[in-house]
């Protein structure tokens, strides 16, 4: 059988894929995917979710019934039943008229969106993207002020920075914080100003984070081969084509 994650052949019976982990059994135990159902005419459902494995084949898609609100996550089935980092509802797609759009419904892990290379995605305080498997929040820089009993706190001059990128390592904790000065960051695996040098799914150079002319901070993805993803917050509209991170799976949305 083989993995629709990565590909991997995996001997009949196997419960969990050999080489990625991926949960063969919760997906053996689903049922297909029904037909979407016939629209006026007898046309079949316009939109098609296609799970990308990471060297961009195809493995394997899900029809969204059309002209409805469509609630996609692990207790979908089909293409999503193995993620277990897929929240049981984790996402809905709704068309009107010829637009379609998304929206994330609190799942845990988020729903992100590959951005398009060169093109400025705006950041705020609190917004989260990912490189590689680098998950990162833009954060401002806010002093501690005094102590209870007056004293001064000691520190870096934060002068002249614009913020801060802080790697998400767990739901409410942060790693390793880097200061985006006012000249902005390039992020990479080999070139840049912060680095990660580990992670194989990074670019030599990924991406940019810095003002704009318009004094808004932006995030640019300069040409990665895995892209760069940021985190949607509220309901988003999608053209086909656009790429979507949920759980540990990629999806192309073709409408």
């Amino acid at each position: 059988m083989a993995c629709p994650q990565c590909g991997h052949q995996n001997k009949p019976g196997n419960k969990f894929c050999a080489s990625c982990g991926y949960n063969l059994g919760a997906l053996q135990s689903q049922p297909p995917a029904a037909p979407a159902p016939a629209a006026a005419g007898g046309s079949v459902a316009s939109v098609l979710l296609t799970a990308l494995r990471a060297d961009g084949s195809e493995a394997g898609n899900y029809p969204l019934p059309d002209g409805q609100a469509i609630t996609v996550g692990r207790d979908t089935g089909s293409i999503f039943a193995g993620d277990s980092y897929l929240s049981p509802r984790h996402a809905t797609f709704t068309r009107r008229g010829n637009q379609l759009f998304i929206k994330d419904e609190a799942s845990l892990n988020g729903v992100y969106l590959k951005l398009k290379p060169n093109a400025p995605w705006p950041l705020v305080f609190g917004d989260v993207f990912r490189i590689g498997q680098e998950i990162i929040r833009f954060e401002e820089l806010v002093g501690q002020g005094n102590s209870p009993d007056g004293v001064k706190r000691l520190g870096s001059p934060a002068k002249g920075y614009i913020g801060r990128l802080a790697l998400v390592i767990g739901r409410d904790t942060t790693g390793n914080a880097f200061p985006i000065p006012e000249s902005g960051v390039h992020c990479g695996r080999e070139r840049g100003d912060i680095l990660f040098s580990e992670d194989g799914y990074v670019s030599g150079l990924h991406c940019r984070i810095a003002k704009g002319d318009d004094g808004n901070v932006y995030l640019t993805d300069v040409g990665s081969s895995n892209g760069t993803f940021g985190r949607l917050k509220q309901e988003h509209p999608l053209i086909a084509g656009d790429v979507l991170l949920m759980g540990q799976q990629l999806f192309r949305v073709d409408f």
